[in-house]
């Protein structure tokens, strides 16, 4: 028996799903193991109420197993207001595969990964997210049609990272727009945290409009890359948070808005590409509203990538793709509006909008 093995406290963590903080009703969820290839990944469906679980791939070197749970679970839910707010005809679904993608990552390691995501006969359909590349869906393609975000060449939509940094650019100046009563970046000054695919390309679009761009990352070499490219500041100080800028955009890992941040922050506009950016999302996302800091709801105006990928499944171009992607700008207006007449964060405007939309089609099907 379980409690034969484990100790008082092993056994208070004993329930890994169903016990976790972050599970919120998920309707699966997979544990994949295969010693040969050394893969270990969890896939996380959420919710397939308004059609098949559409979520990318993570790879990253994890602290815990528990990490990596928790990060799956919040990322899946994530997933599914990401597509009801967005209008798209589809579930929330992720999958993390742990370990380190600059050296475990292995064309054996992703075609396994592929036949778990094919063993789930398409209730979740994968595609590229962090320590991923279009090159690694290509591989999962040869072992299972549900993948998206494979090479144009190939028939597929291409990476998605340069469309989620426009939805995201039409987020922050719809936000600017209420803040600053101009949706113009002209002499503001941004604060991007996180200078990967999705962060380098947002920078080009602030450089471009006349904005003043400040980074941070990780990576020393990134940061004198993209600095020398596009003219941005490199912060190299030990307080990020206090930085007085007008627009703070997380571009990395999420939960950035924490207890340890969130009382710091100078900026009067949070928007950004990182997933769960709120560690808390009723009591930070409340706690930015009182100290008038207006929040782009992540799920809302990084879906572009989503909007990228279900091209594929639906067979629409790239003028569609850039239609539904602009309309972010709109649909932010709206969620900001909806937060101030209902007295409501914006968080709890976008989160309802979501919630109600999936709540309508569960009542058609029955």
């Amino acid at each position: 028996m379980i409690a034969d093995i484990l100790t008082p406290q092993e056994l208070k963590k004993a329930d890994p799903v169903f016990g976790q903080l972050s599970f919120n009703d998920h309707e699966q969820i997979v544990f994949c193991n295969d010693k040969d290839t050394g893969l270990k990944a969890i896939i996380g469906i959420h919710n397939t109420v308004l059609g098949p679980a559409l979520g990318g791939t993570r790879m990253w070197n994890y602290a815990t197993e528990w990490d990596a749970l928790n990060d799956v679970l919040r990322l899946s839910r994530g997933m599914s207001f990401k597509s009801a707010i967005t209008g798209l005809n589809l579930g929330g679904g992720k999958a993390v595969i742990i370990g380190d993608a600059k050296t475990q990552k292995t064309p054996e390691l992703m075609k396994r990964f592929g036949e778990f995501v094919h063993s789930l006969s398409g209730r979740y359909i994968t595609a590229e997210d962090v320590g991923m590349e279009t090159a690694d869906m290509d591989l999962v393609r040869e072992v299972t049609p549900y993948v998206t975000g494979i090479s144009e060449s190939k028939g597929g939509a291409g990476n998605p990272s340069p469309i989620t940094a426009y939805g995201v650019f039409m987020g922050m100046k719809a936000a600017a727009k209420h803040v600053f009563e101009s949706d113009h970046l002209e002499g503001r000054t941004v604060l991007v945290q996180g200078i990967g695919h999705v962060g380098e390309v947002l920078v080009d679009h602030i450089t471009k409009e006349g904005g003043k761009v400040i980074i941070s990352d990780i990576n020393e070499a990134r940061l004198e890359t993209v600095s020398k490219k596009y003219g941005a500041e490199i912060y190299r100080g030990d307080d990020l948070y206090s930085l007085p800028v007008d627009i703070y955009a997380p571009c990395a890992l999420g939960a950035t808005i924490n207890n340890d941040t969130i009382d710091k922050l100078q900026a009067k506009v949070i928007a950004g590409a990182a997933n769960n950016q709120l560690a808390d999302e009723n009591i930070h996302g409340a706690r930015l509203q009182e100290k008038g800091i207006l929040y782009a709801p992540d799920f809302l105006i990084n879906a572009g990538g989503i909007i990228n990928v279900y091209a594929e499944l639906e067979k629409y171009g790239k003028e569609e793709i850039i239609r539904k992607t602009e309309n972010i700008y709109d649909t932010t207006l709206e969620i900001i509006e909806k937060a101030h007449t209902n007295s409501i964060t914006t968080h709890q405007a976008a989160l309802k909008i979501a919630l109600e939309r999936i709540e309508a089609r569960k009542n058609e099907n029955k």
